[in-house]
């Protein structure tokens, strides 16, 4: 490993000596000079990994030097050391994007602190991190085995996922393969606990997790009031660690009030549980009520043309007609614009709808388009691609917006989804529905052990296209394939987003409520 080489620039050098010897004997190499002028010049020559500039200098101050050194090397790490503790000095220093701050006098150990933390700071991390994790491998392997209610469940996914999150910037990619094959093993294990408790969630008597046709009602429709305007978000297609990278950012505006899971009904799919979140009802209540609002899979036209029909139709149910309601759905970067220019004029409003079609756009854009599978590789990069798209979108401006104007924020999400890897054969007829990740129709032939089976769609409360049809749902990372013209198919669809079927992370999604700071 090489020595590291660093450069302190202070007009009392000489009375450092004592903290130069110390960095010396731990070979860390020192370069002294005693002006912002000649710390300069010698950079112009030499390099540095890091550089101790004293703030108050004769001649060039330590904030000038500063701004001439990070003109020539941005990324250089600088700490400044100052006696003053004015906060304006701190402010401009912090403004500058300086490594770290230090009070005069300082002591050796403060000046080896900040090299550990500014040079060392990803291997110290890394290494951390992959301790810990190797600790609680142990445990969670230990809950995989035991785990047996939905709560539980809940538990481990999000655990999985703060894993994955710490996991995805360290130096180990061993680690990250141990915990992919933990998950691969965790979705294995949960769609066996699917198979065995789904149904048995709509039965009487029964206890449910809160599922897409019953959020509304026990747990938006108790955030709401008359006394405050409440911004509900419903992103399309968000999963559970999509939501954990851009929450941070909403921290900037919002204090979280509380944050649970829920679960999307099957299939998680947008017609299915998008439109049983805004009516309140599951599908086939939906078909027999609402047949002018219903589409089935083979039914021609959009299936989510009537979210706000439905909403309005649960508000009455639910005697709420005494809230004002406007609902929004943006489904492009033109109209997400509209509407943050006439942000304003919706705080009359008791409840502000936002369905925002995004999430959902990118994942199917990216079985369409080359470049998005290239920019989506995988679940850190799709991680990292909503993200970038959050910190520049309309989105972020409306919420940034709902904070100034005083409005309560409530995100969730319709369903989440997975990154597809195997296929699995399928055969219908020409009126089984196209979805990768299901299928309902009759005379289905496919694997038994790889799908969900649902014979009755009436116990899961479905709607029969036909007398004899039935569901299938994919399980873990697999998708349905034709036999027909099948190794095209395999590869046009393996390694890009779906959502229908039984995974964590098409099931298992967030709820998050949030008052302004």
């Amino acid at each position: 490993m090489s020595t590291i080489q660093i450069l302190w620039v202070d007009d009392e050098i000489d009375l450092l000596k004592p903290h130069i010897l110390f960095l010396e004997q731990r070979n860390y190499n020192v370069t002294t000079c005693k002006s912002g002028s000649e710390a300069i010049d010698i950079l112009e020559n030499e390099k540095f990994d890091i550089v101790f500039l004293d703030e108050n200098m004769p001649g060039l101050t330590g904030l000038e030097t500063l701004s001439e050194l990070k003109a020539k090397q941005d990324n250089l790490p600088v700490v400044m050391i100052t006696k003053s503790e004015e906060e304006y000095i701190m402010e401009e220093a912090i403004g500058s994007k300086i490594a770290d701050y230090l009070i005069k006098p300082v002591n050796p150990n403060q000046i080896l602190l900040s090299l550990k933390k500014n040079l060392d700071h990803s291997r110290l991390v890394s290494e951390k991190t992959t301790s810990s994790y190797q600790q609680e491998f142990r445990k969670i392997a230990m809950d995989l085995a035991m785990v047996n209610s939905y709560e539980e469940w809940v538990n481990l996914y999000q655990k999985l996922l703060y894993w994955e999150i710490q996991l995805e910037n360290i130096e180990d990619p061993s680690m990250f393969e141990i915990l992919e094959s933990q998950k691969t093993e965790a979705n294995i294990q949960f769609g066996k606990f699917i198979e065995k408790n789904y149904v048995d969630w709509f039965k009487p008597h029964t206890e449910a997790p809160t599922m897409s046709h019953t959020l509304f009602k026990e747990k938006i429709v108790p955030e709401l009031s008359k006394e405050q305007p409440t911004l509900l978000v419903v992103v399309d297609n968000l999963r559970y660690d999509q939501w954990k990278v851009f929450e941070p950012i909403i921290n900037n505006h919002y204090k979280k009030e509380h944050e649970e899971a829920f679960f999307s009904i099957l299939p998680t799919a947008t017609q299915y549980a998008r439109n049983a979140i805004f009516s309140g009802l599951m599908p086939s209540d939906m078909e027999k009520l609402y047949p002018q609002y219903w589409k089935n899979d083979t039914d021609e036209g959009g299936k989510n043309l009537h979210e706000e029909d439905f909403l309005q139709t649960q508000m009455k149910r639910l005697n709420l007609n005494h809230l004002t309601c406007e609902f929004h759905k943006i489904t492009n970067l033109k109209t997400g614009k509209k509407l943050v220019e006439n942000f304003k004029t919706l705080k009359n409003n008791d409840l502000t709808v936002v369905v925002y079609n995004f999430v959902d756009m990118l994942s199917h854009a990216k079985t369409e388009m080359e470049v998005v599978k290239e920019l989506a590789s995988n679940d850190k990069a799709y991680r990292s691609l909503t993200l970038s798209w959050f910190k520049n979108s309309p989105l972020l401006e409306m919420i940034q917006q709902a904070q100034q104007l005083g409005f309560k924020l409530i995100i969730t999400t319709d369903h989440g989804t997975i990154n597809v890897k195997n296929p699995s054969k399928v055969i219908g007829d020409r009126d089984t529905s196209l979805n990768l990740r299901y299928k309902t129709g009759r005379s289905l032939t496919y694997e038994e052990k790889e799908v969900l089976v649902i014979k009755d769609p009436k116990e899961v409360h479905l709607p029969s296209i036909n007398m004899s049809s039935s569901y299938i749902f994919a399980k873990g990372d697999s998708f349905f394939a034709y036999p027909n013209n099948y190794n095209h198919y395999v590869s046009y669809y393996r390694n890009t987003y779906q959502h229908g079927g039984v995974s964590l992370e098409e099931m298992i999604i967030p709820f998050s409520v949030f008052l302004p700071k």
